[in-house]
C-alpha cells in the first residue's frame, strides 16, 4: 500500500513540474513570409498558402501568426513544417477582436485607468485613477469619491489585454524540437472574389471583332499579400463540402513559357487560370490582370423579331402593333486565339465611327463558355428596322382549338440589306395551315421564318396557325 501511495506521489510531482514547464510566444508577421499563393474563386472565397520563416524554442511555443486575412475561416487553417522537424499542434486561437479606442475601452470594464485632465490656464497635467463601470453606449466611471460619465479627459491604460490585437492574429499552442525553419499556413477565408469583363471592338465592316478579357479582383479580406503567387478557379464549387477534403487537391502551377495573360488547365469539373508573374493584392483594393486576348474572330449579326404565346391565345385587340427586333452579335469560341474556357462575365462591345473612334453600341453577361461553344450578345434594339404587327382573322373552333392569322410587315432603313427572324412561341400543340414563306420548326414550341430586306425595302410575312390545348 505504501508503495501505491509513493508511486502515485512521484507521478503528481512529475505532472505538476509538466505543466509548469515554461512557455515562450514567437511573433510572425508578413515580413516573415518566404512565398504566398492565393487562389480565388467565384463566390467570395479563396484558399490562401504561405510560406513563413521562424525561429521556435524547444518545447512548448504560442507561435502568433500575424497579418492573416480578417475574415479566414479558422476551422479550415493548417499549419505545417516545411524544413526540419515535424510541429505537435496542441491548441489554436483566431483573434480577429482589433485594437480601437472602443474596443480597449469596453476590455477595461470592471478595471481601473488613469484618467489625465489638464489645467485650462497652466497646461499642467492632473492624474486621477478611476474604475470603468460601463463602456457601451456612454462611459461611466468610478472614481474614489463620485461617479462621473463621459470621458472627463485623457485615459491611460495600464497594457493591452492579451486578447485585443492590433491586427489579425492566428495563435498557435505548439510544441517544437528548436531551432529555424520554414512553415506552411493554408487557410480559407471570404473576402477575395473575381469576376471577368470583356471589350469587343469591332472591325469597320462589322464582321470581325478583337476580344480582350480582363479579371477584375476585388480583396476585402482584411490582409493584403505581396508577390503573391495568383490562380482563379472558374465554376461553382459546392461549399457545403468539408473544406480541408479539398484544401490540398489543387496542384501546383506547372512551368509554362511566357505569354500575355494566363494559362488554363481543367481542374475536376472546374478550371483554373494561373498567372505566371506573381501579383501584390492589397486590402481594400479592386485591380485588374490581362486574362485573354483574340484577334480577327470572325462575328455575325443577327435582327431578332420575338413573339409572344399570348397572341395565339385569344382576340388580340391591338391593330399595328410597332416593335422593334432585337441586335444580336454570335461568334464560336473556337480557332485562332479563341477555343479556350470562357469564365462567366460582361462584353462590352464598341463599333467605330466615320472618324475611326470606338463608340459603345452594348453590352450582355455571358456564362461560363466551354470551347467551341457558340456565344450570343444581344447588344440592343434597331433603329433603322421597324415591324408591324396585325392579327388579321381569329376564329375559335372549339372551347380549346383556335385558328389565328397575323401579318407582319417589316421596313428597312438601313444603307445595307438584312435579313430579319421572326421567332414565335407557339403554345399547346399547333400547326401552320398557311404561310407567305416556309417556316423552320426549331423546337415543339417555336417556330421561325427569316425574311430578307432589301436596302431602303420591305417585306411581310403572313401566317396562319391553329392551336389545340
Amino acid at each position: 500500500m505504501q508503495r501505491s501511495v509513493l508511486g502515485v506521489g512521484i507521478f503528481l510531482a512529475a505532472g505538476m513540474v509538466q505543466a509548469a514547464e515554461p512557455m515562450r510566444d514567437v511573433a510572425s508577421g508578413a515580413a516573415d513570409r518566404d512565398a504566398v499563393a492565393v487562389t480565388v474563386y467565384n463566390d467570395d472565397l479563396a484558399l490562401v498558402k504561405e510560406r513563413r520563416r521562424v525561429d521556435l524554442p524547444a518545447g512548448l511555443t504560442r507561435l502568433s501568426l500575424r497579418e492573416v486575412a480578417a475574415q479566414m475561416r479558422p476551422e479550415t487553417a493548417l499549419l505545417r513544417a516545411v524544413t526540419g522537424q515535424p510541429l505537435s499542434l496542441i491548441e489554436q486561437n483566431f483573434d480577429f477582436d482589433l485594437l480601437t479606442p472602443q474596443k480597449l475601452l469596453e476590455k477595461y470594464v470592471g478595471r481601473e485607468v488613469t484618467v489625465i485632465r489638464s489645467h485650462p490656464t497652466t497646461g499642467e497635467d492632473r492624474r486621477e485613477r478611476a474604475t470603468v463601470l460601463a463602456a457601451g453606449e456612454g462611459t461611466v466611471l468610478r472614481f474614489a469619491d463620485r461617479i462621473e460619465t463621459g470621458v472627463p479627459g485623457r485615459l491611460a491604460f495600464d497594457s493591452v489585454p492579451s486578447n485585443l490585437r492590433d491586427r489579425p492574429t492566428l495563435s498557435i499552442l505548439l510544441e517544437a524540437a528548436g531551432g529555424k525553419q520554414a512553415v506552411e499556413l493554408s487557410y480559407l477565408t471570404g473576402g477575395l472574389s473575381w469576376k471577368a469583363d470583356y471589350v469587343a471592338n469591332l472591325s469597320a465592316d462589322g464582321k470581325n471583332l478583337d476580344l480582350n478579357g480582363w479579371v477584375t479582383l476585388t480583396n476585402r479580406s482584411g490582409a493584403g499579400f505581396d508577390h503573391a503567387t495568383l490562380q482563379l478557379v472558374a465554376g461553382t464549387v459546392n461549399r457545403v463540402r468539408a473544406p480541408e477534403q479539398r484544401l490540398y487537391a489543387m496542384p501546383a502551377p506547372s512551368p509554362v513559357a511566357r505569354a500575355m495573360g494566363a494559362t488554363q488547365e481543367a481542374l475536376m469539373d472546374f478550371h483554373l487560370y494561373s498567372f505566371e508573374r506573381p501579383t501584390s493584392i492589397a486590402d481594400n483594393q479592386t485591380k485588374q490582370l490581362a486574362l485573354l486576348s483574340a484577334s480577327a474572330v470572325p462575328v455575325h449579326r443577327e435582327y431578332l423579331l420575338a413573339g409572344n404565346e399570348g397572341y395565339y391565345r385569344e382576340r388580340y385587340g391591338q391593330i399595328g402593333q410597332k416593335l422593334k427586333p432585337a441586335v444580336f452579335l454570335e461568334f464560336e469560341n473556337k480557332g485562332g486565339q479563341l477555343g479556350k474556357p470562357l469564365p462567366a462575365g460582361i462584353v462590352r462591345v464598341y463599333a467605330r465611327d466615320s472618324k475611326g473612334a470606338a463608340q459603345f453600341v452594348g453590352e450582355d453577361r455571358i456564362a461560363h463558355t466551354a470551347k467551341n461553344e457558340k456565344l450570343k450578345l444581344r447588344l440592343g434594339e434597331a433603329f433603322d428596322i421597324t415591324a408591324e404587327r396585325t392579327q388579321t382573322s381569329y376564329r375559335k373552333i372549339a372551347d380549346n382549338v383556335v385558328e389565328t392569322a397575323y401579318r407582319i410587315d417589316l421596313r428597312n432603313a438601313k444603307e445595307e440589306a438584312v435579313t430579319v427572324r421572326v421567332q414565335e412561341p407557339l403554345p399547346g400543340d399547333w400547326e401552320i395551315l398557311q404561310e407567305s414563306q416556309k417556316h423552320a420548326k426549331e423546337s415543339s414550341r417555336v417556330a421561325s421564318w427569316d425574311v430578307a430586306l432589301p436596302v431602303g425595302g420591305s417585306g411581310m410575312l403572313e401566317y396562319t396557325v391553329r392551336v389545340r390545348w
